[in-house]
């Protein structure tokens, strides 16, 4: 099979994931062989490649993954050979754990990610164990499905950490593959959104899919916010969006690592008046499922870009700069 596999720690720019030959992996027992159609391109990649998220190398990355059950291992009962499935950045908890038993895998020590400890889905053929994936609904195509399996995944974490209310006003900073399926469930939720982003086309694509306003991160919104999600990269962000938020606002940081320290907050007029800040880890399957049904009901409508496996390189450096509209979509098989 082909896969763009990560060897070593660079930065993007150095396009260093490497298009090769394997042998197609073979499941064993409770494990899945899935034929790969498509797979999400996420800033977690970004991450990995350049180090900030330490993976498992030499690793194939990917954790936004589409496909067909090629293959079943012994004990398999979930899946039959022919089902489309997805597969999400939770690869394994131990399930035995305090945080498993409550409900929190996320927080697993255990835990392992999709295309960071594991082989994910830059390939064509990818194994999991038939409890880590999900059967994806009728109404979404294999390249509108990708993204929801960790952008949509996460943003709908992050809106259940937040707590937001209908009717009370949401930021966004930074307007991704994340942000933009976000604002899908906040508006459907009865939301008034506002969107952060230095991007015109990305403020231009917020308005169009139901923005109150969108302006840039040092801009004043009509009103402040009573919850805030930060999907950016940089650490300036923080200060602006506590900035703006309402006395008694959460902001969650939806993102694993920043590029840049969070500046020195001054406490007196950022985080009083119980402001608070809550970081977001992973998923738990629960999220997923919810999520993919939530979004078939609403329905999420993800913009995607797509390009071809060869193109991975070219598809991250596009997503650190910013030039992404929606998602960007590696396509495999058809």
């Amino acid at each position: 099979m082909r896969a763009q596999i990560l060897r070593r720690i660079s930065p993007v720019e150095d396009r260093s994931l490497e298009l090769v030959e394997l042998p197609v992996p073979q499941p064993e027992s409770r494990q899945i062989l899935v034929r790969v159609s498509a797979c999400g391109v996420c800033h977690t990649e970004l991450d990995e490649i350049e180090g900030r998220l330490r993976p498992k190398l030499p690793v194939i990355l990917g954790h936004e993954i589409v496909g067909r059950v090629e293959k079943l291992g012994p004990g398999v009962t979930r899946f039959k050979t022919g089902d489309r499935v997805g597969i999400a950045w939770i690869y394994t908890a131990c399930g035995s754990c305090y945080f498993c038993r409550e409900g929190n895998e996320n927080l697993c020590p255990d835990f392992e990610g999709t295309g960071c400890q594991a082989n994910g889905g830059y390939a064509e053929y990818t194994l999991v164990s038939e409890d880590f994936a999900y059967p994806i609904p009728d109404r979404f195509s294999d390249s509108q499905a990708a993204p929801l399996l960790c952008a949509g995944a996460i943003g709908f974490r992050d809106l259940r950490l937040a707590d937001i209310k209908p009717g009370q006003t949401l930021g966004l900073f930074g307007f991704g593959a994340s942000a933009h399926i976000v604002i899908q469930v906040a508006r459907y939720w009865g939301c008034e959104v506002y969107v952060f982003t230095r991007s015109a086309e990305h403020q231009n694509l917020a308005r169009e899919l139901g923005a109150a306003w969108a302006g840039k991160a040092e801009d004043d919104p009509p009103r402040k916010l009573n919850c805030a999600i930060d999907f950016t990269p940089v650490g300036e962000t923080v200060p602006s969006a506590l900035r703006v938020l309402e006395k008694g606002g959460r902001l969650v940081m939806a993102v694993i690592r920043k590029r840049n320290p969070v500046p020195p907050l001054d406490y007196s007029r950022l985080l009083w008046y119980e402001r608070e800040l809550k970081s977001v880890a992973n998923v738990t399957r629960q999220d997923v499922q919810d999520f993919l049904a939530l979004a078939a009901e609403v329905p999420i409508v993800p913009e995607v870009q797509e390009f071809r496996l060869e193109e991975a390189n070219e598809a991250l450096v596009l997503l650190k700069q910013g030039k992404i509209q929606g998602a960007a979509v590696l396509r495999m098989h058809g």
